[in-house]
């Protein structure tokens, strides 16, 4: 790892830029309110690696509209922010002019072998058609003692009775993965992986939760003009700092997060 590390930037998010960018329901834009929940969640995973990643160069695949590589870039003398959709990379480049954004496949990365110390891809995995060779792609570009960073969906968590290698009702996932299907695919693809850590909701998340009878649940059951003052609220009142991080019982974490390794 490279000593050239700086402090993690403080700027606001130019949440007008965001307007060109369509919500698709699985990509997180920032400064929506009936996004806040999700935005939240994604940003509790940014900031808990920023605390743990530093070094010369960092690529985040699938960066979507960017928030997850700034936060991060603070670390690293270059962020390069990869993502297929040519809007996104477009916005990227605009909004985030501190990152190097690119458009590519995820299949083909664009890079030259091991060329970077780090290499997250959050809430992506779950969309991929061929692991195997995504795996093989993030393998190849990260230096031999680089490190990749994945997360997902908690299968038990996120989707409740679906069984292993059952096809998910979400249109937008391929597979969606419990821990030891996650560890598996990474480690038998070319990493040992070192950590696996949950996201989970924190104690004020746990009683919004309840009062609702689940905050997704309850998010998903009517579009945000059916929602009532109230979840609208408790929806908008969510920040970062109501999810944790860390290890514990996989099977109870909101998401996933492996912390892995080239083998």
């Amino acid at each position: 790892m490279s000593g050239r590390v700086r402090q993690p930037r403080e700027e606001p998010i130019d949440t007008a830029s965001t307007a060109a960018l369509t919500l698709t329901g699985e990509r997180t834009l920032p400064g929506i309110a009936s996004e806040n929940y999700w935005f939240r969640r994604h940003e509790a995973a940014y900031s808990y690696l920023a605390g743990r990643l530093a070094g010369d160069v960092l690529l985040e695949v699938g960066a979507g509209e960017g928030y997850g590589a700034r936060l991060l870039s603070g670390r690293y003398r270059l962020t390069c922010a990869l993502d297929y959709d040519a809007a996104t990379a477009d916005h990227l480049g605009r909004a985030h002019p501190g990152l190097r954004a690119c458009r590519a496949n995820l299949a083909a990365l664009p890079f030259r072998t091991g060329c970077t110390d780090a290499l997250v891809s959050l809430q992506v995995i779950e969309h991929v058609w061929h692991p195997a060779q995504f795996l093989a792609e993030c393998r190849r570009v990260l230096r031999p003692d680089g490190l990749l960073a994945l997360s997902t969906p908690n299968r038990l968590t996120f989707s409740p009775g679906l069984a292993r290698g059952q096809k998910p009702e979400n249109p937008f996932h391929v597979r969606e993965f419990d821990a030891e299907e996650l560890i598996a695919l990474v480690a038998g693809h070319g990493f040992a992986v070192s950590e696996l850590l949950g996201l989970r909701a924190g104690s004020r998340l746990a009683r919004l939760d309840r009062r609702h009878g689940g905050l997704v649940a309850a998010q998903l059951r009517t579009p945000p003009s059916g929602w009532s003052p109230e979840l609208a609220a408790d929806v908008g009142s969510v920040t970062a700092a109501d999810f944790a991080v860390g290890p514990g019982d996989p099977g109870a974490g909101l998401d996933l997060i492996v912390l892995a390794r080239p083998a």
